[in-house]
């Protein structure tokens, strides 16, 4: 059997189901996907609130906490401790399921009925405005940040010790705007570096010692834009490097840019001890396919942010001993499941949310170690299986359509318009960015933000100077909310991120948290591959003329950057 063309019925762009894909489907006895792979993860990153907080009162002990649901929310909220405690009681909501009904139309009244958690943090440590955190101390405004201290406004951190504005940060300390970077100290403005010390505009580096706006560095000390300084002419030349001033530190930014991430040369993707796999940011992993910063894997396809898969298939936001799951949103140590949402440690889940240390569950929300139960309602083993059965059946002859007509059966994940969030409060507007009209065109809520009134006194470019007055001012963001980067107009500087701007030497930045960090997914790849050839043509490499090899990259073919294979990269870099 050949390859299967099929039309998206989300985007309407065309998308190829494989005969291992058409395989892999038949043996989870599910029907192919309508919607192509760029639409399946948008689907399931428009159901993932990581960044956009609230303050409101738990609606069970009233206490004032912080929430990816704000005041007023449709939704009923618990915190932390209310949730996780037995003062509730998710059977209480339990119901019969309706057979003249769809199936998703039941399940979101449903979720509309069970109490929510506030935040996901586990073991949190004077860290309030965490989410999706695992052992934070002492941390502000960070997600996917798991056993660090004194992190700020950053994502996937791991490991680290007073670190800000960073995305992917692994083992490291001390450090500012890293961008997919591990075991580095003492460093700023780094992108896919590793442990590289007092170190400063810097791609591609690897075990670097003093240097500064340059890339493609292997084991090099004292290089000062490309060239090789002593100690001494090093020093010199560093102390004249203005970072404390904005103005200055904008220019040095975007020379960084023009000559030094534009001139790189880059390995069409980012891997180390793969075979036979495809994607960018893939580790340890064997014939994964379409994967994007997967870990420690096999087997696996169209997957993203991802470790330790073993036959899964469009899992986003997994980890830790996942096996066969099939478009589920962070299903960590879920195995045998499909279609479902944030629950951890189960196994035979399908069309769930929030389950958790349970198996055999279908429709269900908020259980915890239980078995047999169809929403909410607790059933013996041979008549869950026979009710399970006629469902499933139902739900392929009673479809459900959302507002703009797109039509879900059995095997469809859930539809963006049930998420719980609106359509910009979630991760899909990262990636999948859309203006207010464009969101209102394809069905899905939008949330206006907050009005905050805020009245600016000063611009990073009007500081002189790091002391504590500045902890009274409210700076302007650059972008003055002109721009789809969920700007909050102005922001204001905490005692911590004040201290470590004076230890990093760097100046106040130009841009509310939300913007610089959308800036720094601008520097990243898109979660998407393009089939290209290896743009060198030296004839000093292992090809007579320009390199014969093709690939599959996350490079778009007019993007201006040198792309090589892997054998031309290590012949030129390494």
């Amino acid at each position: 059997m050949g390859p299967e063309i099929r039309v998206c019925q989300n985007c309407k762009n065309q998308f190829t189901i494989e005969p291992e894909d058409s395989a892999f489907y038949k043996e989870i006895d599910v029907p192919p996907p309508t919607f192509c792979p760029d639409c399946r993860l948008q689907r399931k990153m428009a159901r993932r609130n990581e960044r956009t907080l609230y303050k409101r009162s738990c609606d069970f002990c009233h206490a004032d906490i912080i929430s990816m649901y704000p005041k007023g929310s449709k939704f009923k909220v618990y915190c932390n401790a209310c949730w996780w405690s037995d003062k509730w009681d998710p059977f209480e909501y339990g119901k019969e399921y309706d057979f003249s009904k769809p199936f998703f139309q039941q399940f979101y009244e449903l979720s509309l009925a069970i109490p929510r958690v506030a935040l996901y943090q586990k073991n949190p440590v004077n860290s309030p405005y965490t989410n999706h955190t695992d052992h934070p101390k002492d941390c502000y405004l960070c997600v996917d940040t798991g056993f660090s201290e004194n992190v700020l406004y950053s994502k996937w951190v791991i490991k680290c010790r007073d670190v800000m504005d960073c995305y992917g940060a692994f083992e490291s300390e001390l450090c500012y705007e890293l961008n997919e970077c591990d075991k580095c100290s003492r460093s700023k403005f780094l992108f896919l570096c590793s442990d590289c010390i007092d170190c400063a505009f810097l791609y591609d580096c690897r075990g670097c010692q003093h240097c500064f706006m340059s890339a493609n560095l292997r084991n090099q000390n004292c290089v000062f834009m490309g060239q090789q300084l002593s100690r001494e002419e090093y020093e010199k030349r560093i102390t004249g490097i203005k970072t404390k001033d904005s103005q200055s530190l904008e220019r040095l930014k975007k020379q960084f840019e023009s000559e030094v991430l534009a001139k790189s040369i880059r390995k069409y993707a980012t891997f180390n001890k793969i075979v036979d796999s495809t994607g960018d940011y893939l580790f340890e992993c064997r014939n994964v396919k379409h994967g994007f910063h997967v870990y420690e894997s096999e087997n696996s396809a169209y997957s993203a942010d991802a470790a330790n898969l073993k036959d899964c298939y469009d899992a986003y936001e997994p980890a830790f001993n996942c096996e066969r799951q099939y478009e589920c949103h962070a299903g960590n140590r879920l195995s045998y499941s499909k279609f479902s949402s944030i629950s951890y440690d189960n196994h035979h889940l399908e069309y769930c949310e929030m389950c958790h240390g349970s198996s055999d569950l279908f429709g269900c929300i908020a259980l915890r170690d239980k078995h047999c139960c169809i929403f909410n309602k607790q059933y013996a083993k041979e008549e869950y299986e026979a009710l399970l059965g006629k469902i499933k059946k139902q739900m392929g002859q009673v479809s459900f359509r959302d507002r703009v007509g797109r039509e879900y059966k059995y095997g469809e994940f859930f539809p963006i318009e049930h998420s719980p969030f609106a359509y910009n409060e979630t991760v899909a507007q990262e990636y999948f960015t859309l203006d207010k009209s464009g969101a209102a065109k394809l069905g899905f809520d939008w949330r206006e933000p907050e009005e905050k009134n805020y009245v600016a006194t000063k611009r990073a470019a009007g500081v002189k100077e790091l002391n504590n007055s500045l902890l009274n001012e409210i700076f302007a963001c650059a972008h003055g909310g002109q721009c789809h980067e969920q700007c909050t107009e102005a922001f204001r500087m905490t005692w911590e991120e004040l201290e470590l701007y004076k230890r990093l030497d760097v100046a106040v930045p130009a841009l509310c948290p939300n913007c610089r960090h959308y800036a720094r997914i601008r520097q990243r790849n898109p979660l998407k591959l393009w089939h290209r050839s290896c743009m060198c043509d030296k004839q000093n490499h292992t090809h007579k003329g320009k390199c014969p090899n093709e690939f599959e990259t996350s490079y778009a073919p007019d993007r201006p950057e040198i792309v090589y294979c892997e054998q031309c990269y290590q012949a030129e870099i390494v």
